[in-house]
């Protein structure tokens, strides 16, 4: 494998997962889904560094996967010589702009993470790719995608991207990442009927809206944004996994239809009671910490989920009991975590 990295790299979806699906303890797990940055990654230093010249890096044409991350690369140059690679990372270098890369027609996945790129551009001729991530640059706008048909996961995390635009043609995408930009609409995803996983966390969204063509979506985190009401989920029927923490909820309401539900995370906002979901049998996962609930009688909502394995009630008046935990084991015997311990029996 062609490589000039600095520091071992992992796999480029393991690596992913780290940003937008569930890895790690609980507390990364919501860190993650909630698009915000890790915080023992180190500040930057304001040391420019120097681009190294791609003349310098010696690349196989046999190779398949190419991993060339924090190498210092300044231009995407010379790549030419790789006709056979599907798999090419170029994560954390100092790339300002996306070229010379129409002779790798072959390619599958294409990781530009972490560099200095200002827009998605020149990725025409890259019809074979189902992978594509960018996250962690400064593009504001989503464009230069028409030809990626075949595209199946788009991570946009952490960019300055004010709105959800020019995906219509992707019908194909099963997850899109787009935590941690300046988003204020949910707006022109109908067409996107194959979706999976969709994570909006820490943007600036006010209205959960425009949802209902996402039939297959199992997945939906919209963590940390302006969400007052919970509306306009009825159509997501087969929604497993729910991330609403850190809004201006008061009410827990609207997920009627939304009966597959394993894990529903309210946790920050401003609940005063636990209602409206006595009817959700599959709930493994309750996350309700950071609310205002006080009545003991609340918890009659979550004895219909017989699999219930975690509930995190911590920071509510609730736990100012002091047979808190108590209290909790005997309404909810199937719980074997509350909050972030284990029951020992």
């Amino acid at each position: 494998m062609a490589s000039l990295s600095v520091s071992e790299s992992q796999e480029m979806e393991v690596d992913r997962k780290g940003e937008s699906e569930e890895s790690g303890d609980e507390e990364t797990k919501r860190k993650s889904l909630n698009g915000e940055v890790d915080p023992q990654e180190p500040p930057p230093t304001g040391k420019e560094e120097v681009p190294v010249d791609m003349d310098t890096i010696t690349l196989d044409p046999e190779e398949e996967d190419v991993d060339l991350v924090h190498c210092r690369i300044g231009k995407i140059e010379g790549l030419e010589v790789l006709r056979k690679v599907k798999t090419l990372s170029l994560r954390q270098n100092l790339i300002k702009k996306i070229e010379n890369l129409e002779t790798l027609t072959l390619l599958r996945e294409l990781d530009l993470y972490d560099n200095q790129i200002r827009r998605l551009e020149n990725l025409q001729n890259l019809t074979e790719l189902d992978v594509l991530d960018v996250s962690f640059n400064i593009l504001r706008k989503v464009e230069g995608l028409e030809r990626l048909t075949r595209l199946k996961k788009l991570f946009l995390l952490h960019n300055k991207i004010g709105a959800i635009d020019n995906l219509a043609h992707l019908t194909g995408l099963e997850m899109l990442e787009l935590g941690s930009n300046r988003i204020r609409v949910i707006e022109n995803l109908d067409s996107l009927s194959s979706l999976d996983s969709l994570f909006l966390g820490t943007n600036k969204i006010t209205k959960l809206q425009n949802l209902d063509g996402l039939h297959n979506l199992t997945v939906l985190s919209i963590q940390s944004n302006r969400i007052t009401k919970m509306e306009g989920l009825q159509s997501l029927v087969n929604l497993r996994e729910l991330y609403l923490s850190h809004n201006g909820i008061e009410v827990i309401e609207g997920l009627e239809n939304n009966k597959k539900l394993t894990t529903l995370d309210i946790a920050a906002n401003r609940v005063k009671r636990i209602e409206n979901i006595s009817h959700l049998t599959e709930l493994q996962e309750f996350w309700m910490n950071d609310n205002q609930i006080e009545n003991w009688g609340d918890l009659d909502e979550l004895k219909n989920a017989r699999g219930l394995e975690t509930v995190y009630l911590e920071r509510n008046p609730l736990q100012k009991d002091p047979q808190y935990r108590r209290k909790i084991m005997l309404a909810l015997p199937t719980v074997r975590q509350i909050d972030a311990t284990f029951i020992r029996f």
